[in-house]
């Protein structure tokens, strides 16, 4: 049997029962590595940038597809690695955690400390934001990352194994470290930017249609009609997919104006006939998470298993041309 279609279940079962383990995470260790890296290759161009982003993830997918085919004779080992590959890579009960947790202090009346713990989740300034301000800012969060921790990454465990696992969790994560805009990363960052937005691109609509499989029957189609009107509205091309399914699958709407530090967007509003998130609407976003990180769990297995079986099927045929080629010469 597939290595990949044992490990990925138990790599998902480790995430949802450990999470991320609080010391000595390999994409941590991975980001040490990325960032000695950046030191010795940075220059203000594309070039140095599109280096930097090959070399890296090069090396991860190199160095997992060489340790597969060193235990393609010995199926436990093989296993264990496509498990602990899927277990390094999801982080959906991290997240889930970290947006219960801001929950716990919104439901304790600790604004402040509700502020402090929002950049543990993402990236924008939280200062100034209310109650609701900082519900919505953790449902698009949850929406978001729902897509690039768990729902990509299955997607590319299914086509390429563990080496397609680890080396979307580089890539992810090399976006997260150059590929925002700024002075000094405006064209270093440029590649690893845009190679995040071509590996994000398949599982982004993905969870977008597995959440409306997830969401309620009414739900549903209000999550299809809002997904479909607003999912290209988002500047980022992935997004928007999932945040807009959210909205509609949630009923409330998403997007509008944010800040990160002294930089403040207008994004367009996703489901702007719905109601403000309120709290409440945390918990709500993760349980809805969490169905469709079991969803995309089961998409992805059936996906391995159809590949697997279109390769050999592939690998017969060639077969079968190459006897009768011989036969006729």
């Amino acid at each position: 049997m597939d290595r990949l279609l044992l490990g990925a279940p138990l790599g998902y079962a480790l995430d949802a029962v450990i999470g991320d383990p609080r010391r000595g995470h390999p994409v941590a260790a991975f980001g040490r590595a990325a960032t000695r890296l950046e030191h010795r290759l940075y220059a203000d161009r594309r070039a140095a940038g599109v280096l930097f982003t090959a070399v890296s993830t090069g090396t991860v997918a190199a160095g997992a597809l060489l340790a597969e085919r060193a235990l393609r004779r010995r199926p436990p080992a093989g296993t264990a690695l496509a498990g602990a590959a899927a277990w390094a890579v999801l982080g959906g009960a991290t997240l889930v955690r970290e947006a219960r947790a801001i929950d716990g202090l919104l439901a304790g009346g600790d604004l402040a400390a509700a502020r402090a713990r929002l950049p543990h989740l993402c990236g924008r300034d939280p200062h100034g934001l209310d109650e609701a301000g900082i519900a919505r800012a953790v449902v698009e969060s949850v929406a978001e990352n729902t897509a690039d921790a768990v729902v990509n990454a299955l997607v590319w465990g299914a086509l390429a194994g563990a080496p397609g696992l680890l080396a979307f969790r580089a890539v992810n994560t090399l976006d997260a470290m150059v590929g925002h805009r700024s002075p000094r990363y405006e064209r270093f960052g440029w590649a690893s930017a845009r190679l995040d937005d071509l590996a994000g691109w398949p599982g982004a609509r993905l969870t977008a249609l597995l959440t409306a499989a997830a969401a309620g029957p009414g739900a549903r189609r209000r999550a299809l009609r809002v997904w479909r009107r607003d999912g290209g509205a988002h500047p980022s091309p992935n997004a928007g997919q999932a945040e807009s399914a959210f909205a509609g699958a949630l009923g409330v709407r998403l997007g509008g104006e944010l800040a990160y530090g002294e930089r403040v967007e207008r994004r367009p509003v996703l489901g702007a006939e719905l109601r403000a998130p309120e709290r409440a609407d945390i918990e709500r976003a993760c349980v809805l998470s969490r169905r469709v990180g079991a969803l995309a769990l089961g998409t992805a297995l059936v996906g391995r298993a159809a590949v697997r079986a279109g390769a050999r099927a592939g690998a017969r045929a060639v077969g079968r041309r190459a006897v009768r080629t011989g036969a006729r010469r």
